[in-house]
């Protein structure tokens, strides 16, 4: 069992790259409370360290180049965030054969009698990264996530 922040970064870092697939090409801003969730600042104006960690989970996809935004909107958002060709390209390419079968849900049982262009679809790295959320399972999640992000173009 992973830390616990580590467990909130793959969940957050899966929803931001949900999140900014569903909206590809176009430029969004990122919130971090539709990420992590309601924050209120205490006595201070200081944010929580959850939502800090969100924040900080948003800002090292920024810097590692899975995508890039105009401007940070206090501690708050990213101004017009938007994928990197790099995260595109990952999110929408087919996931190894053994991953879907290790990631694999009740929700894929009807997958091979689809059309191959669907079951190519549903292969995507992106599709699991979606149904590992719906899941709200974090073994899922963290390795969906792991497998889009930490894996070569070669998909070593």
């Amino acid at each position: 069992m992973a830390d616990i922040h580590v467990e909130e970064f793959y969940k957050d870092a899966a929803v931001a790259l949900v999140q900014l697939y569903g909206a590809f090409p176009r430029r969004v801003d990122l919130y971090v409370e539709d990420i992590a969730g309601p924050d209120e600042p205490d006595e201070f104006g200081l944010h929580s360290k959850r939502h800090m960690a969100c924040f900080g989970a948003l800002l090292w996809l920024a810097e590692e180049g899975f995508l890039r935004y105009v401007d940070t909107i206090r501690q708050e958002a990213l101004d017009q965030a938007v994928l990197s060709q790099e995260a595109f390209i990952r999110l929408s390419a087919p996931a190894p054969e053994t991953l879907i079968e290790e990631l694999k849900g009740p929700e894929d049982a009807t997958k091979a009698t689809l059309p191959p262009s669907l079951q190519e679809d549903l292969s995507s790295h992106i599709h699991l990264v979606r149904t590992a959320l719906k899941s709200r399972q974090s073994v899922r999640i963290s390795r969906a996530v792991r497998a889009t992000l930490f894996t070569d173009k070669q998909g070593h």
